[in-house]
């Protein structure tokens, strides 16, 4: 008999929700019976799209088109959940990808990177926590389950991406604070993605000298980190850990 979670007709909240490997996580998520509240700052087409996915697996959904960025939307989102039940997972997804070489970084790239990055998770957490919490600890089972999306860059930072391999390096240390911060009632752990979809304006060139690097001879997918993120909601005992999806790249 297993303790483990079961994910159906829970409710998990997605942040980032738009992008397209937390896109994937929320059919994942969906397909398991999970009702998803997603999260997303300007993508209205891509938002649409997915509700329409989400509608034909008849799970329930709500999307929530907001900025993280501000302290009151965040107040605003768990405001809005009063006809789902209350949520036991949450998967910091939102983020903003851009190669900024030292000399074009300014105060505002770093702000608005390490706030979306990493203080709209935090503060996501926060509030999290603050919802789901009840005062009579478990130490059989946790109540609730956060999955932070980090970056393999995390580890191993190219050249140019200085600030943001720094803010996803800060969800990495945070994931392992928090997983004992909160135990037993909740775990916290990451997946961190290598090379999933290809940044803009990268040659064929490149790509071939980056994939030449990589044991398993490819790229990944949306899919696969997809079913990592669902492998750790899905188990009560790991908590405090971070997943490298990227096909060896970090051994």
């Amino acid at each position: 008999m297993t303790i483990d979670m079961n994910i159906k007709g829970k409710t998990a909240i997605i942040t980032g929700a738009t992008g397209r490997l937390a896109e994937s996580i929320v059919l994942s998520l969906a397909k398991a019976g999970t009702n998803c509240i997603c999260i997303y700052h300007k993508n209205s087409t891509q938002a649409k799209k997915l509700h329409t996915a989400l509608k034909k697996l008849k799970t329930k959904s709500l999307f929530i088109q907001t900025d993280l960025t501000k302290p009151q939307n965040i107040e605003n989102i768990f405001a809005c959940l009063g006809k789902f039940a209350k949520p036991q997972i949450l998967i910091n997804a939102a983020a903003v990808f851009e190669k900024k070489p030292v000399e074009d970084i300014t105060f505002e790239y770093i702000r608005q990177t390490l706030d979306v990055n990493f203080s709209a998770a935090m503060m996501m957490t926060k509030k999290f926590v603050e919802v789901v919490s009840r005062k009579t600890k478990n130490k059989q089972k946790p109540i609730a389950k956060i999955v932070n999306i980090a970056d393999i860059v995390a580890q191993k930072s190219p050249a140019g991406f200085s600030v943001y391999s720094a803010s996803k390096a800060a969800l990495v240390a945070a994931t392992k604070s928090l997983a004992k911060e909160l135990a037993p009632d909740f775990t916290v752990n990451a997946v961190s993605p290598g090379i999933i979809n290809w940044h803009k304006g990268i040659s064929a060139e490149k790509k071939k000298k980056i994939i030449s690097h990589i044991p398993a001879g490819r790229t990944g997918t949306p899919a696969e980190v997809a079913g990592a993120v669902k492998f750790l909601i899905e188990n009560d005992y790991i908590t405090g850990q971070v997943i490298n999806i990227d096909g060896g790249r970090t051994i």
